[in-house]
């Protein structure tokens, strides 16, 4: 169960560990300064981050995508199995990584993504969602199965058929077909505040840059606390 749960000595609290495969901007260029600068929390330092001019009630509508810090989704937090270790994660991403062209996204706008604001493909490409499949399907044997408390906190219930089914075999519903790249700068807003944040947010974000994925990153949640980056992997070409 070592793999699975990390104990807090201190308080003799057992603490979930949960990994994540995310793309992650490289620090320090254009769209991490962004992402991190909206949601005020950089993932790969650990660190608070000031916000820019403007937005410092950002703080009030990024408290979920703060826990996660500025990403995409790749494979979903999951556990590990029983007798897998984190080197073995490692390992299958590092694998994956070291064999991968890159994959050009193209420019990114923000947009509204159901009750969320986040940064999308202007248009996406048929690669993104066979990448983001080829990362499901890698990590995935090492994936511990879902608890009956982590598959209610997916609602089931408003799920489609074909969606609670991705969920039960994969462990996420927003896999494959009903893959989205996206990177949210926001809560669940109320409908009256969406259309003026990512109008704020646009303007911040600008026109931007080209995104070609040259990269994956590996990141770990003790228990509650947010998301750190535990290693990033550069594609080998």
């Amino acid at each position: 169960m070592l793999n699975r749960r990390r104990t807090r000595e201190t308080t003799g609290v057992t603490a979930i560990t949960r990994y994540a495969l995310y793309y992650t901007p490289e620090p320090g260029s254009a769209l991490a300064r962004f992402g991190t600068g909206i949601l005020g929390y950089d993932s790969a330092s650990g660190a608070a981050v000031a916000r820019p001019e403007g937005f410092a009630d950002a703080a009030d509508v990024t408290l979920s995508p703060a826990r996660y810090g500025f990403h995409a989704t790749l494979k979903a937090p999951m556990r590990l199995a029983q007798g897998r270790r984190e080197e073995d994660l490692i390992a299958a991403a590092a694998a994956l990584a070291a064999h991968h062209p890159p994959v050009p996204v193209g420019r990114l706008v923000v947009a509204t993504l159901g009750a969320f604001t986040a940064l999308v493909p202007a248009e996406s490409p048929a690669a993104l969602g066979l990448f983001a499949a080829e990362c499901v399907a890698a990590l995935d044997p090492l994936r511990a199965p879902l608890s009956e408390s982590e598959r209610a906190r997916r609602r089931p219930e408003r799920l489609s058929p074909r969606q609670r089914a991705l969920l039960d075999a994969w462990g996420y519903p927003h896999v494959f077909e009903h893959f989205r790249f996206h990177m949210t700068l926001t809560d669940a807003l109320p409908e009256e505040t969406r259309a003026p944040w990512r109008e704020r947010l646009a303007r911040a974000y600008g026109a931007g840059e080209a995104l070609v994925i040259d990269s994956v990153t590996l990141l770990r949640q003790d228990g509650d606390a947010p998301f750190r980056v535990l290693t990033r992997l550069p594609f080998a070409s």
